[in-house]
């Protein structure tokens, strides 16, 4: 499960706003490999130029060690650095500002690195147990942690970059670029199932037996969300939202509905319109 969380945080950088959102930077480069490989569809190659060559953009943690020396640049900043690297696991989420409104924000770009579950890697190292290893848990460790937070975090390599959204929006915007609704819409891998297709989801509610039966929408997608039957369900806004999401993990099954002429999904000559 995902969500949209609220932080805490400013336009501008203060003593208690401290933590960067970026915008995409100008040297990040991004090639679509597709136009090039037809059968690596859905793949991007980013990276930077030095002298001549495509190199690797930085990862987090040698984002976070060049400090102000990054060319980044902050569209907000946020008070929790925790609630922050979470904001970038979500992809989208809203900032209270001191005067009590709020700035919406989403997923603009990434830094081309795999992302790696430091719940995982809690659990890995005897920090965590598995069962304790939700968002929640992560953050209470991180409380408990305080001087080995830092190294955790920088241990996924992956690195979100953020645009401000309109705040009339109903919702944070999806993959299909229209805003996205709690409790029926999931991100997918679109290799497997196409954007914007109808789903009946068969599952549970998090960590319980009740049933969750509903039909969704793919409209979105994660970096995280790999495979033919996986999901992420979107739960909606705020802190009651969150402890959802950060509870499920559940397994279910999925019936994509599709027109009965339709083209071969890991075809990799293009998808057709589909006839009447």
């Amino acid at each position: 499960g995902y969500y949209e969380p609220l932080l805490k945080g400013d336009r501008v950088r203060t003593g208690r706003a401290r933590f960067p959102l970026y915008a995409t930077p100008d040297d990040l480069i991004t090639v679509d490999l597709a136009s090039v490989y037809p059968e690596l569809k859905n793949l991007r190659l980013r990276g930077r130029l030095v002298g001549n060559k495509l190199v690797p953009y930085p990862t987090r943690k040698e984002i976070g060690t060049a400090g102000d020396g990054f060319k980044g640049k902050p569209i907000a900043w946020a008070e929790d650095p925790v609630d922050l690297f979470f904001l970038q696991i979500q992809g989208s989420g809203r900032i209270e500002l001191p005067d009590g409104s709020h700035m919406r924000v989403g997923y603009a770009d990434q830094n081309g690195h795999p992302y790696q579950s430091i719940g995982k890697l809690l659990v890995e190292r005897g920090e965590l147990k598995l069962e304790q290893a939700s968002m929640q848990g992560i953050k209470n460790w991180g409380a408990k942690n305080p001087d080995k937070l830092p190294d955790l975090l920088a241990s996924n390599p992956s690195f979100v970059f953020f645009r401000e959204l309109p705040d009339n929006l109903p919702g944070p915007l999806g993959a299909l670029g229209v805003p996205l609704t709690g409790g029926r819409s999931i991100a997918v891998d679109p290799r497997f199932i196409p954007l914007g297709a109808p789903v009946f989801l068969a599952t549970t509610q998090p960590n319980s037996a009740l049933p969750l039966n509903r039909l969704v929408m793919a409209q979105d997608t994660g970096s995280a969300i790999r495979g033919g039957v996986r999901a992420d369900f979107f739960w909606g806004f705020g802190d009651k939202a969150g402890e959802l999401a950060g509870r499920m993990k559940q397994r279910g099954r999925m019936w994509v509905l599709l027109p009965k002429t339709w083209p071969d999904l890991t075809s990799t000559s293009g998808r057709q319109n589909p006839k009447n």
